[in-house]
């Protein structure tokens, strides 16, 4: 019965670190709801190219809407990162930052 155990936590990832995510938190401007979500650094960029032999960037669009029900407030997410993956810039419309 070990064996299945550590093969069903091999597959599920369970007791590793989400190294390759980053979590956001959001106050919607409207009712107040917190809504979380998660940016996987892996497949939710899109990378974004400059110049010729400059290193490339990424951004990563969400739109939340909160889970409540009562309201239906969209807010958009809108990530910058650099070439490392490593966080530059973030903004939000209809909503704000609630650090976590």
């Amino acid at each position: 019965m070990r064996i299945i155990t550590k093969i069903i936590a091999l597959f599920s990832g369970a007791g590793q670190a989400d190294s390759a995510a980053l979590w956001i938190t959001v106050k919607c401007n409207r009712c107040g709801e917190l809504t979380r979500a998660r940016i996987d650094l892996r497949n939710d960029l899109s990378v974004e190219y400059s110049e010729v032999g400059s290193l490339p960037t990424y951004f990563c669009h969400k739109v939340l809407i909160g889970e409540g029900g009562h309201c239906f407030q969209r807010m958009e997410v809108e990530l910058t990162f650099d070439a490392n993956r490593n966080l530059v810039s973030r903004q939000v419309s209809g909503g704000q930052f609630v650090e976590s």
